[in-house]
């Protein structure tokens, strides 16, 4: 037999490994600066890079892109050219996408504290990084699908599958969710607004959990789980259900994040049915995962790789069981907005995400240094310290999150809210936020003792960076097709599983998209709906710098506790001219809809300048920069002249006297501060953020 020798490269794969784990420590330790800034507002330490609303995108942003970015790499290089038999295609396309991605992370690092952000959730970065991404995702796919085209294994196998869905639909969501007009080098405005924008926003950020967060690791499960028991994968059968069903579902479930808002109701219930729909495949997974180690549970208790793997997976099932449920619409009206979300995500990030990859490097860094993992009584010290640091984060959140929801919705014995100061709401559950910031210490301290158990691990061994392999070159493949072996067939052939891979993921978001684009009774318009004036744009845009849409929603629900407590529920009609939508996705402090007209300017003046002295024992940090800081209004022209090109009914050629509206309204402001005692310059930025706040929701009649 003619067999071909080879080698496979491990030095990609060692880059991403590294990479992963430097990023793991600084993204968790902001995550656990956000964790405490929450209920101890002198850690954002009134610097304006350091705010909460600032760093909680880079937080997220360099645990899904970095940490768990990098871990899916080092984990697809490592086991697709064993799958497939085959050095990667292209050792410059491995290198550049390693190198190109650690450019958008320092990139994202740079920019988010900045203020630079669309505010999009998941998507924050700014335009030129979004074609940056698309650049180096689209070189990872080459290099991927180069290696499956020159494999040396005639079927590929099921964790390749879950790789090419990744590819594919991550493609199609970053592309659709990043459309964009650019005004400058680094601001833009989504070509969507208000309602559809909401729609393709959640159809993407409920899908880069489906497809960046769980795809690939469904991938990585299928691969390393197996080989850390060694046995073969529990069934065959219910890897192709679990598959095609998942991939084909997850797709529609984007709306279950808009329960209750102003999106049309068929979305809504199309988001519900297909969320309890996922039950099915997704607990497949999870039971395919699990049984593969029927009869090796006694290595469980001495393995500990397998240990977080078996953590991991069940991780996955709860998480992917409670999803569906908070997409039902009784359980949704008491957790949306509330930290029971923050404690839902974290079971995923932090078990799921976090324990399948430290499962996936202590099997995988001892077979590239040919050595045995330094410390099993370490690694296992990490995993309880980690489990019980999951347990910690999780609870009290939960328990916060209903704590809060019952708080909102309490009425006294007369019909009155119970508790109308929402500050009293959040006070009630600081309690929760320290456990939940004692969690994050457990956790972060597993992280640190399991690096060190991996440098340990790497110093005691010999890496070998390229490792020799020998394999027979592919067989001419056989295009015959036999009845009840479609899928195999399938299997040999790349590029048809991967065009058939997008026609079932693009069938959802077609059927959501289409009817709210072309039918206009799904988006109602209402006449006494203005554009914003010049200098509430800019404060718009202040408001999206700050990340205020971090902890306040923009979004009144039609519930009698919250039209009592903020006023009329919010209509489509209303957020026609929003680009982007600011609905936000968690209630820190309270919603801002119908703030317009609530309060003077010298209360917002004082409220941005220090928040306890208008709101005693507030948990927001000051904003006394901008108060002093000017306002940019050098690119006014172009943000009216972009809005207009976007649909928004501004005159033919206003951007030319926009500035001296602008000034006008601005003067006004500030004559107003200055008779209430406060002397503020027209041109700060304080001024343009009172003007956008003081618009909010007064365009509806009842409101002012």
């Amino acid at each position: 037999m003619n067999v071909e020798k080879f080698s496979y490269d491990n030095q990609v794969v060692r880059l991403f490994a590294i990479a992963s784990l430097i990023f793991g420590v600084v993204g968790m330790l902001v995550g656990l600066l956000i964790a405490f800034q929450i209920f101890i507002p002198s850690l954002n330490f009134n610097f304006q890079y350091t705010t909460f609303g600032r760093i909680r995108p880079l937080h997220t942003n360099a645990v899904i892109f970095a940490f768990v970015g990098n871990a899916i790499f080092a984990g697809v290089y490592y086991s697709l050219q064993r799958l497939t038999k085959s050095r990667m295609f292209s050792d410059f396309l491995s290198y550049f996408h390693f190198w190109g991605w650690q450019a958008i992370i320092l990139s994202a690092a740079i920019t988010l504290p900045l203020g630079i952000t669309t505010s999009k959730e998941y998507a924050e970065l700014e335009w030129p990084i979004d074609i940056a991404i698309a650049v180096v995702w689209l070189a990872f796919g080459a290099n991927m699908f180069g290696t499956i085209i020159k494999r040396r294994e005639k079927h590929m196998y099921v964790a390749i599958w879950f790789y090419i869905a990744t590819f594919v639909t991550v493609t199609v969501l970053h592309v659709v969710n990043s459309i964009e007009l650019p005004i400058s080098f680094l601001k833009s405005y989504p070509v969507y607004a208000g309602v559809q924008d909401a729609l393709v926003q959640w159809w993407y950020g409920h899908n880069a959990v489906a497809f960046f967060l769980t795809t690939p690791y469904l991938g990585l499960m299928y691969y390393y789980l197996p080989k850390a028991v060694n046995r073969p994968v529990y069934s065959y059968k219910l890897s192709i259900l679990h598959f095609w069903a998942l991939i084909f579902l997850y797709i529609w479930a984007g709306p279950h994040h808009l329960l209750y808002s102003a999106l049309p109701d068929w979305a809504q219930s199309l988001g519900t049915v297909f969320s309890i729909m996922l039950i099915a495949p997704s607990w497949g997974g999870m039971i395919n995962g699990l049984l593969t180690l029927r009869g090796a549970w006694d290595r469980v208790r001495d393995e500990p790789t397998l240990k977080f793997m078996v953590i991991a997976v069940t991780a996955y099932g709860m998480s992917t069981f409670e999803g569906p449920m908070l997409s039902l619409k009784n359980i949704n009206a008491i957790a949306h907005f509330t930290d029971w979300i923050i404690a839902h995500v974290h079971i995923g990030a932090l078990g799921w995400n976090g324990f399948l990859t430290f499962g996936m490097l202590y099997w995988m860094i001892p077979q590239m240094y040919k050595t045995s993992l330094f410390s099993k009584k370490m690694a296992n010290f990490h995993f309880w310290i980690g489990t019980l640091g999951i347990v910690f984060y999780a609870a009290p959140l939960y328990w916060s999150g209903i704590t809060q929801a019952l708080m909102w919705k309490e009425f006294s014995p007369l019909g009155i809210l119970q508790y109308p100061n929402f500050l009293e709401t959040v006070l009630q559950i600081v309690p929760m936020y320290i456990i939940r910031g004692i969690g994050g210490t457990l956790y972060f301290t597993g992280v640190i003792i399991g690096i060190y158990n991996l440098v340990k691990t790497a110093k005691q061994g010999n890496f070998v960076a390229q490792e020799e392999a020998e394999a027979p070159p592919l067989e001419k493949i056989d295009d015959k097709l036999q009845k009840g072996n479609i899928h195999r067939w399938l299997e040999k052939r790349p590029a048809q599983f991967a065009v058939l891979a997008t026609v079932v993921i693009l069938i959802g978001g077609a059927v959501e998209f289409i009817p709210t684009y072309l039918v206009k009774s799904n988006i109602p318009t209402i006449e006494s709906v203005k554009p914003y004036t010049p200098l509430e744009l800019h404060g718009r845009d202040l408001y999206i710098r700050e990340g205020c849409n971090s902890c306040h929603s923009q979004l009144v629900r039609p519930f009698r506790s919250e039209t009592e407590r903020y006023g009329e529920y919010s209509k489509a009609g209303e957020f026609v001219y929003d680009h982007p939508f600011l609905w936000g996705s968690k209630r820190t402090g309270p919603d801002l809809h119908r703030i317009g007209g609530k309060y003077s300017n010298l209360w917002h003046y004082l409220h941005m300048e220090n928040p306890r002295s208008m709101s005693p024992g507030s948990l927001m940090p000051p904003y006394s920069w901008l108060l002093e800081q000017d306002l940019n209004m050098e690119n006014t022209e172009a943000k009216i002249s972009a809005m207009r090109t976007l649909g928004v009914p501004y005159e033919e050629g206003y951007e030319k006297y926009a500035l001296a509206d602008l000034n006008k309204q601005a003067e006004a402001i500030s004559e107003d501060l200055a008779a209430s005692g406060a002397a503020v310059e027209p041109g700060k930025e304080i001024i343009a953020l009172i003007a956008y706040l003081q618009r909010l929701g007064t365009d509806i009649k009842g409101n002012k």
